[in-house]
C-alpha cells in the first residue's frame, strides 16, 4: 500500500469519519495533528487550504478532505489508489 498521511485535530468530526473510513480499509496513516506547533503551517503549504483534514496519497497525491475521500470511496476508485 502507498503511504497515507492525514492532517487532522482531534475535535474535528469530519477528522473522525475520514479515519474510521482509512481504518475499515486497513490502511496503515500517519496522522499529523495540526495542535502541533508548525504543524497546520506545513499543512497550508502542501495543500493550500485550512480546513481538516487534508489527505495525501503517496505524498504528492492531494486527495482533499473527508467530502474527497468519500466520494473516491463511492467511486471505487481509492482502493486502487491505495495500492
Amino acid at each position: 500500500m502507498k503511504k497515507v498521511e492525514i492532517y487532522k485535530a482531534d475535535w474535528c468530526l469530519y477528522c473522525r469519519r475520514a479515519l474510521a473510513l482509512l481504518d475499515q480499509k486497513g490502511v496503515q496513516y500517519e496522522a499529523h495533528d495540526i495542535d502541533q506547533a508548525g504543524v497546520k503551517d506545513a499543512m497550508v503549504e502542501r495543500a493550500d487550504r485550512t480546513s481538516v483534514p487534508q489527505i495525501f496519497i503517496d505524498t504528492n497525491h492531494h486527495v482533499g478532505g473527508c467530502d474527497d475521500l468519500y466520494a473516491l470511496e463511492n467511486e471505487g476508485k481509492l482502493d486502487s489508489l491505495l495500492q
